[in-house]
């Protein structure tokens, strides 16, 4: 889902961003990250998914076990994948910082 999102923190107007239920791999949307474009990354179906910010599907890295969560390390993706995984990828475009810590 996306919302629009108030000065006061309040959300608005729930659309639907990207919708994945109809893929067939294993996997859930999850460990959702923006990089410094606004591109979303997330754990998803068979990969981590990559949409731009309007939600076009911009492509999916499919490494050798479904993925479970996907965080930033400075240049790099990285995420972990059932059972015990633990993958990186260094991408050409640098992770946002996080909001909360």
């Amino acid at each position: 889902m996306r919302y629009d999102v108030a000065d006061n923190g309040t959300v608005s107007n729930g659309r639907v961003f990207f919708d994945v239920t109809a893929e067939k791999d294993d996997g859930l949307p999850d460990g959702m990250k923006l990089d410094s474009q606004g591109n979303l990354y997330c754990a998803g179906p068979g990969g981590i998914w990559v949409f731009s910010p309007d939600g076009k599907h911009l492509g999916t890295i499919k490494p050798p076990e479904t993925p479970a969560n996907c965080n930033w390390v400075t240049t790099a993706s990285r995420f972990t994948s059932q059972p015990d995984g633990l993958y990186r990828i260094k991408l050409a475009s640098m992770g946002q910082r996080t909001l909360y810590q």
